[in-house]
């Protein structure tokens, strides 16, 4: 059996063990990891190679950063200030789904969720509301904020690299065309109906997150300092190319700091490292590993495309260019995606003659729609501990805004791109 062959039985094996949940993730994942090793399929450093991913170090990093807070009780006194102005939960929800989608427009989508996931634990507290019902609205939102600059998502600047290569290029808010209408229409879908289909579960109580404690005996200082270091945290990582640091690497300072200054003990900072998370994300960058190298993600998209024929109709590529990259990113990363369809997708618009700019949008747009898994981007795994969500929680509220997502850009990208112009 070929390598990629292997590859897709492992994809098909996780799919069913995520969906079915008679594992745990993080076990599944690992089964997935250890198994592509002993097949051959990747090597040992390779699949493990996950573990020290600049994302991990950035959810261990943030993951203390973000204890902080909420050991030190800053987070609820920031969510008693927040749900002062917002009476109802929807209101509530609309309110961190607009905050976040325009920050991670300048800023990681990951960096930006990091940030607010302790602070919006710290409002569910507050508020009484529950935290299932704000989380998953948040992460949604800062990947569907990643599309309102060039520079909001990674997969953003592969299509730029790939436009510029054949004399053309993409301007800074050129993905803002599709990327506001997408978050203004994602914001009210989840204001009007979506808010129906979140989960209302309870986190495991064995989460720094799920204890409910009097913060009256905290020293003040600790409390500031605490929300100090996190402001300091974010701006180091709004001016990551400036500073020259990476995001894993100022988070790893703001943790640090906290833990030097003694705003949270050593005890504190590793209890608030949810390692189920690292588990599951560290495990399944082994299988986003092996469909690249292995050539199955590659086989996937070109049956796929196959099927089209010879001289498709652009608006046919179109659509399922997106489909696509909206399957393929939901279970490897939306710049693996993009940088698999790229390639393919400038080369089938030119053989039939047409102007690229709305196949590569439709891709870039299509591998940001990673709403329907836990793994489908790091923001989702980050706060699936926190949630107490499953698999199924994310599916279930993910694929209707996949769809929101569909309409939306099915309908704009033949308007502002035209195939022929």
């Amino acid at each position: 059996m070929s390598h990629a062959a292997i590859t897709l039985v492992f994809l098909l094996f996780a799919i069913i063990m995520f969906i079915w949940e008679k594992l745990p993730l993080g076990v599944t994942s690992m089964i997935v990891c250890i198994g592509l090793i002993i097949t051959g399929v990747l090597d040992w450093k390779t699949a493990f190679s996950g573990f020290i991913d600049s994302n991990v170090i950035l959810f261990v990093a943030m993951f203390i950063v973000g204890g902080a807070l909420f050991e030190t009780g800053m987070a609820n006194k920031i969510g008693g200030v927040v749900t002062h102005f917002a009476k109802s939960e929807r209101q509530l929800i609309i309110a961190i789904m607009v905050i976040v989608g325009l920050m991670s427009g300048v800023l990681s989508n990951t960096g930006t969720a990091a940030v607010l996931i302790p602070v919006v634990i710290g409002i569910a507290a507050k508020s009484g509301y529950s935290r299932s019902k704000l989380l998953m609205p948040l992460v949604f939102a800062a990947a569907m904020g990643g599309n309102l600059s060039l520079i909001g998502a990674p997969g953003n600047l592969i299509a730029q690299s790939a436009m510029q290569e054949i004399g053309k290029s993409f301007g800074f808010f050129e993905y803002t065309k599709i990327g506001l209408p997408i978050l203004i229409t994602g914001i009210l879908f989840f204001a009007l109906i979506g808010y129906k289909l979140l989960p209302d579960t309870k986190p495991s109580g064995d989460s720094v997150y799920g204890e409910q404690k009097d913060y009256s005996d905290v020293p003040k200082w600790k409390q500031w300092l605490s929300l100090i270091i996190l402001i300091l945290t974010l701006i180091g990582m709004i001016f990551e190319e400036k500073i020259g640091i990476k995001l894993c690497v100022v988070g790893c300072i703001g943790a640090l700091l906290l833990v030097v200054t003694g705003v949270i003990s050593e005890k504190q900072a590793l209890k608030s490292i949810d390692l189920k998370t690292i588990f599951l994300f560290g495990g399944t960058l082994s299988l986003a590993s092996a469909l690249q190298k292995s050539g199955a993600g590659e086989l996937l998209a070109n049956k796929v495309i196959s099927f089209l024929g010879d001289n498709p109709s652009p608006y046919l590529l179109t659509f399922v260019v997106f489909i696509l990259c909206c399957v393929l990113t939901n279970f490897m990363s939306n710049t693996a995606t993009t940088a698999l369809m790229v390639p393919i997708c400038l080369s089938i618009s030119e053989a039939i003659g047409a102007d690229p700019s709305a196949v590569l949008m439709a891709c870039v747009i299509g591998g940001s729609c990673a709403y329907a898994t836990p793994i489908g981007m790091p923001a989702n795994t980050m706060v699936i501990g926190a949630g107490g969500y499953t698999f199924k929680d994310y599916a279930k509220s993910g694929i209707p805004l996949i769809i929101v997502s569909t309409i939306v850009s099915m309908i704009l990208l033949p308007i502002l791109y035209p195939f022929f112009p």
